[in-house]
């Protein structure tokens, strides 16, 4: 799905709606295992709930849901389009893991601050992290479905689910309190989850590279490149300044 440019109110679509959805139901979906897995692993808060026979029931079907939102979001154009971005790693990529002033800015003679690295649409720890949350909810389905159905498995294969299962619970909380963290610090990419579009300066500033994709496929003339970037302050453009720290 194209990207539509809304050059009259400095927003570009980043995310469609299908994409959203297929966001908001999984982690509805993950959100439910890992409450349910808390009131049924941890003691104190076993006791303090009960209900055991419906918390139970609850996490094994959010379980096996996990994976049916990105299954029929394969039928969307724009989400696989962004499968493809997030299946590789381009030399951005690994110029972003490599430098200390990633999240610095220049600034340009025109138009708002730019990020120093020309990050694409997914930066490198969005694309570690989709990553590591798919293999992880192929692993926790796996290794659900052994202990869901302990009866054809060996007990060497049930007693590797149980220790697999429990400390991949740990390590996804911990993962998804980071994602939640990371989010909550940046209300530009929370709002783009949210309505699906985001501010122009917001996107320089953190995904250059994809807003130069986006303006070179929005009509900017056949041959025009985009400007590099100048590290003057616009404030103060006889001045050279260094680039600083993002969010300054």
């Amino acid at each position: 799905m194209p990207l539509r440019d809304r050059r009259t109110e400095g927003m570009l679509d980043r995310f469609s709606r299908a994409e959203r959805w297929i966001h908001h139901v999984t982690a509805l979906l993950m959100l439910v295992c890992l409450v349910t897995a808390a009131l049924l692993y941890v003691p104190a808060l076993s006791a303090a709930v009960g209900r055991r026979d419906l918390i139970k029931p609850l996490h094994v079907y959010a379980g096996f849901a996990l994976p049916v939102p990105v299954l029929l979001g394969l039928l969307s154009r724009a989400f696989r389009a962004d499968l493809s971005r997030f299946n590789r790693f381009d030399p951005a990529d690994w110029e972003w893991l490599q430098r200390r002033d990633r999240r610095d800015v220049t600034y340009p003679k025109d138009g708002p601050p730019r990020g120093v690295v020309p990050i694409g649409k997914f930066n490198p720890g969005q694309k570690l992290n989709a990553a590591f949350t798919m293999g992880a909810i192929l692993v926790m389905l796996g290794t659900g479905a052994i202990l869901t159905f302990p009866d054809p498995w060996p007990d060497r294969w049930r007693t590797g689910a149980t220790f697999m299962h429990d400390w991949l619970f740990l390590i996804i909380l911990v993962v998804t309190l980071g994602h939640l963290w990371y989010a909550a610090r940046d209300p530009g990419a929370l709002g783009g989850m949210l309505t699906g579009r985001v501010d122009r300066a917001w996107a320089a500033r953190h995904h250059p590279g994809w807003l130069d994709e986006h303006e070179r496929g929005g009509g900017i003339a056949s041959g025009n490149t985009p400007e590099t970037p100048s590290k003057r302050h616009p404030e103060n453009p006889d001045n050279p300044l260094k680039t600083r720290p993002n969010g300054s």
